[in-house]
């Protein structure tokens, strides 16, 4: 079972989220680091547990801002063991450059970010050994394009189910979403995002089909701590 800490990044510092409200998201605070860099964040989860993955969303590029062009490079740089999965609003047309030229790092394209038929078209054209998939949910509705949502024939290897509205809530994760993507999914690996509090919560998640969690509120209260972090690793 694989956890993956998360950065949530906004104009070059490290926020806290909550809920998916991003214009609410303020600096983050934690024991893990001092101050909000993001790559002090990285460093501090890498003090507490040797975490295959990274997994960073940049806000500025999601929000179409314009993306953060050195983060990944930054990150990496600072934590050579881990994978970066960086979701950063950069479309399906443009991935297939970013795969060639960031051995580094894996894009995750949200479905949050799609638009229109050329999206999906390309989308699909992409290797599915290449990408992350994140399947956006705000309040138990789907954000994006319904056809992505209803073709799982052309999911990629590794999906993400991000239910926003839980995100930092303190609610525990929505075990019946997981499990329902899961049942679609095949052999794909599905990871849940959003509500995860403790290593409860990632026992039932890892029950219901999933192979792995993404966290952040859990890391920085203390609720998940090193030694519930290797139990996990064995799961």
């Amino acid at each position: 079972m694989d956890v993956i800490p998360v950065i949530d990044v906004r104009h070059g510092v490290a926020v806290a989220a909550v809920r998916g409200q991003r214009a609410d998201y303020r600096p983050l605070a934690t024991p893990l680091a001092q101050g909000c860099d993001p790559v002090a964040v990285a460093r501090g989860y890498a003090a507490l547990f040797t975490f295959p993955i990274l997994y960073v969303a940049d806000l500025d590029g999601i929000e179409g801002h314009g993306r953060d062009a050195g983060l990944a490079a930054r990150l990496a740089a600072a934590l050579p063991k881990a994978r970066l999965w960086i979701d950063d609003g950069t479309p399906p047309g443009a991935a297939a450059r970013r795969i060639a030229e960031e051995e580094h790092a894996t894009p995750v394209i949200g479905t949050e970010s799609l638009h229109g038929p050329e999206d999906i078209a390309a989308l699909r054209a992409l290797p599915g050994d290449a990408y992350v998939l994140s399947l956006d949910f705000r309040n138990d509705s789907f954000v994006g394009p319904a056809i992505v949502l209803d073709e799982p024939q052309h999911w990629p290897d590794s999906i993400i189910v991000m239910t926003l509205a839980r995100v930092g809530s303190g609610e525990g994760p929505d075990i019946a979403a997981i499990a329902a993507i899961v049942t679609r999914a095949g052999s794909r690996r599905i990871y849940a995002a959003g509500g995860v509090r403790d290593r409860a919560d990632i026992v039932k998640l890892h029950a219901a089909g999933a192979s792995g969690v993404l966290v952040a509120t859990a890391l920085h209260r203390g609720t998940l701590k090193a030694g519930d972090l290797e139990e996990i690793a064995g799961l």
